[in-house]
């Protein structure tokens, strides 16, 4: 019985090592209404106990440790369908086709244009409140 408005799951991740693209990021959302949550690194978010309430991850693809795309494998393998939208500085064609095969919305090459970040976003929770489509 959720309004087609935003709902409890509008809660975005924003995961980048970059200060200057973590905070520029989580500003354009929150412009856009939305709650965000942001770390430094992809550890910091699995650490984070907000883990449940997150309706789509907006990540770096490369970062220390741990990147975007283990981040979008470590998650999957327990069980999560959260959407993901990866930005990155280095466009690689065969790192857009692993992204996207683990169900991504979006990869944007930085810098990044914002209505298209939140076109993706936009994407993913839909995807989240509907996963089949229907």
């Amino acid at each position: 019985m959720g309004s087609p408005r935003k709902s409890r799951l509008t809660l975005v991740a924003v995961v980048d090592d970059d200060a200057s693209i973590r905070v520029a990021t989580d500003s354009l959302l929150r412009s856009r209404g939305y709650a965000v949550c942001a770390f430094a690194s992809a550890g910091d978010f699995l650490k984070s106990a907000t883990l449940d309430e997150i309706a789509c991850v907006i990540t770096d693809v490369r970062m220390p440790l741990i990147g975007g795309i283990e981040l979008q494998a470590i998650l999957r393998a327990q069980g999560s369908t959260v959407p993901f939208v990866f930005i990155t500085a280095f466009p690689e064609e065969v790192i857009r086709m692993h992204a996207m095969n683990g169900g991504a919305t979006g990869f944007l090459t930085k810098p990044f244009d914002g209505p298209t970040l939140i076109q993706y976003v936009e994407a993913a929770l839909v995807m989240r409140r509907d996963p089949a489509g229907a």
